[in-house]
Protein backbone atom coordinates (compact mmCIF):
# COMPACT_ATOMS: atom_id res chain seq x y z
CA UNK A 1 0.00 0.00 0.00
CA UNK A 2 2.80 2.52 0.97
CA UNK A 3 4.98 2.04 -2.39
CA UNK A 4 1.52 2.43 -4.24
CA UNK A 5 0.91 5.66 -2.37
CA UNK A 6 4.29 7.32 -3.11
CA UNK A 7 4.13 6.08 -6.54
CA UNK A 8 0.68 8.05 -6.52
CA UNK A 9 2.36 11.11 -5.14
CA UNK A 10 5.10 11.02 -7.18
CA UNK A 11 3.47 10.86 -10.65
CA UNK A 12 0.97 13.69 -9.01
CA UNK A 13 4.20 15.97 -8.79
CA UNK A 14 5.58 14.48 -12.27
CA UNK A 15 1.96 15.91 -13.64
CA UNK A 16 1.77 19.05 -11.73
CA UNK A 17 5.41 20.12 -13.41
CA UNK A 18 4.35 19.11 -17.24
CA UNK A 19 1.40 21.30 -16.66
CA UNK A 20 3.69 24.14 -15.36
CA UNK A 21 5.93 23.47 -18.28
CA UNK A 22 3.05 23.37 -21.00
CA UNK A 23 0.62 26.33 -19.54
CA UNK A 24 1.89 28.63 -22.18
CA UNK A 25 1.12 26.55 -24.91
CA UNK A 26 -2.81 25.83 -23.54
CA UNK A 27 -3.96 28.75 -25.82
CA UNK A 28 -2.47 27.56 -29.20
CA UNK A 29 -3.08 24.06 -28.32
CA UNK A 30 -7.38 25.08 -27.85
CA UNK A 31 -6.82 27.08 -31.49
CA UNK A 32 -5.53 24.22 -33.10
CA UNK A 33 -8.25 21.67 -31.70
CA UNK A 34 -10.77 24.24 -32.96
CA UNK A 35 -9.44 25.15 -36.50
CA UNK A 36 -8.94 20.82 -36.95
CA UNK A 37 -12.52 20.14 -35.78
CA UNK A 38 -13.62 23.05 -38.55
CA UNK A 39 -11.54 21.70 -40.81
CA UNK A 40 -12.81 18.34 -40.33
CA UNK A 41 -16.42 19.71 -40.25
CA UNK A 42 -15.65 21.22 -43.80
CA UNK A 43 -14.73 17.70 -45.43
CA UNK A 44 -10.83 17.96 -44.89
CA UNK A 45 -10.56 14.62 -44.15
CA UNK A 46 -8.64 13.39 -40.91
CA UNK A 47 -4.69 14.19 -42.27
CA UNK A 48 -6.15 17.24 -43.72
CA UNK A 49 -7.81 18.59 -40.61
CA UNK A 50 -4.50 17.61 -38.69
CA UNK A 51 -2.11 19.55 -40.26
CA UNK A 52 -4.76 22.41 -40.94
CA UNK A 53 -4.79 22.23 -36.98
CA UNK A 54 -1.28 22.15 -36.43
CA UNK A 55 -0.71 25.15 -38.53
CA UNK A 56 -3.17 26.80 -37.18
CA UNK A 57 -2.19 26.15 -33.14
CA UNK A 58 1.46 27.29 -34.60
CA UNK A 59 0.39 30.36 -36.52
CA UNK A 60 -1.76 31.33 -33.40
CA UNK A 61 1.48 30.97 -31.14
CA UNK A 62 3.63 32.89 -33.38
CA UNK A 63 1.29 35.72 -33.98
CA UNK A 64 0.84 36.08 -30.24
CA UNK A 65 4.79 35.70 -29.47
CA UNK A 66 5.45 38.42 -32.35
CA UNK A 67 3.01 40.50 -30.95
CA UNK A 68 3.92 40.18 -27.07
CA UNK A 69 7.53 40.85 -28.36
CA UNK A 70 6.86 44.12 -30.41
CA UNK A 71 3.89 45.61 -28.56
CA UNK A 72 5.29 48.40 -25.83
CA UNK A 73 1.58 49.67 -24.26
CA UNK A 74 1.63 47.73 -21.25
CA UNK A 75 -2.44 47.43 -21.51
CA UNK A 76 -2.09 45.55 -24.77
CA UNK A 77 0.97 43.39 -23.68
CA UNK A 78 -1.15 42.54 -20.82
CA UNK A 79 -4.20 41.33 -22.78
CA UNK A 80 -2.10 39.26 -24.60
CA UNK A 81 -0.64 38.07 -21.98
CA UNK A 82 -4.30 36.76 -20.23
CA UNK A 83 -4.99 35.63 -23.65
CA UNK A 84 -2.32 33.05 -23.10
CA UNK A 85 -2.62 32.67 -19.29
CA UNK A 86 -6.82 32.14 -19.27
CA UNK A 87 -6.43 28.58 -20.86
CA UNK A 88 -3.67 27.91 -19.33
CA UNK A 89 -6.11 28.53 -15.62
CA UNK A 90 -8.64 26.26 -16.98
CA UNK A 91 -6.38 23.55 -17.82
CA UNK A 92 -4.53 23.93 -14.65
CA UNK A 93 -8.33 23.77 -13.32
CA UNK A 94 -9.19 20.71 -15.27
CA UNK A 95 -5.92 18.64 -14.16
CA UNK A 96 -6.54 19.50 -10.55
CA UNK A 97 -10.27 18.33 -10.94
CA UNK A 98 -9.22 15.10 -12.54
CA UNK A 99 -6.43 14.30 -10.04
CA UNK A 100 -8.76 14.59 -7.04
CA UNK A 101 -12.08 13.46 -8.51
CA UNK A 102 -11.89 10.31 -6.46
CA UNK A 103 -9.65 11.28 -3.75
CA UNK A 104 -11.63 13.92 -2.27
CA UNK A 105 -15.38 13.20 -1.94
CA UNK A 106 -16.25 16.52 -0.90
CA UNK A 107 -17.38 18.75 -3.92
CA UNK A 108 -16.86 22.12 -1.92
CA UNK A 109 -13.35 21.00 -1.12
CA UNK A 110 -12.53 19.55 -4.60
CA UNK A 111 -13.94 22.91 -6.27
CA UNK A 112 -11.60 24.59 -3.74
CA UNK A 113 -8.60 22.69 -4.85
CA UNK A 114 -9.54 23.05 -8.74
CA UNK A 115 -10.05 27.14 -8.35
CA UNK A 116 -6.71 26.98 -6.26
CA UNK A 117 -4.98 25.14 -8.55
CA UNK A 118 -6.25 26.84 -11.92
CA UNK A 119 -4.96 30.06 -10.34
CA UNK A 120 -1.75 29.16 -9.57
CA UNK A 121 -1.02 27.33 -13.01
CA UNK A 122 -2.60 30.79 -14.65
CA UNK A 123 -0.17 32.76 -12.15
CA UNK A 124 2.56 31.19 -13.59
CA UNK A 125 2.11 31.10 -17.26
CA UNK A 126 2.02 34.98 -16.87
CA UNK A 127 5.25 34.92 -14.82
CA UNK A 128 6.63 32.96 -17.63
CA UNK A 129 5.59 35.32 -19.66
CA UNK A 130 6.46 38.22 -17.94
CA UNK A 131 10.33 36.85 -17.83
CA UNK A 132 11.12 34.04 -19.76
CA UNK A 133 14.60 34.37 -18.76
CA UNK A 134 13.93 33.06 -15.51
CA UNK A 135 12.77 29.85 -16.64
CA UNK A 136 15.75 29.15 -18.74
CA UNK A 137 17.04 25.56 -18.14
CA UNK A 138 20.78 26.62 -19.81
CA UNK A 139 21.84 28.49 -16.55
Amino acid sequence: MVPLLMLAIVLTGAIAVLAYRLAIYAMPAIVAIAVARFAYATGAGIVGAGVVGFLGGVAAFGLMAVLFATLRSPALRLTIAVTFALPAAIAGYSLVHGVTRDAVPAEVWRQLFCIVGGIVVGVSALARLADPSIFDEDR
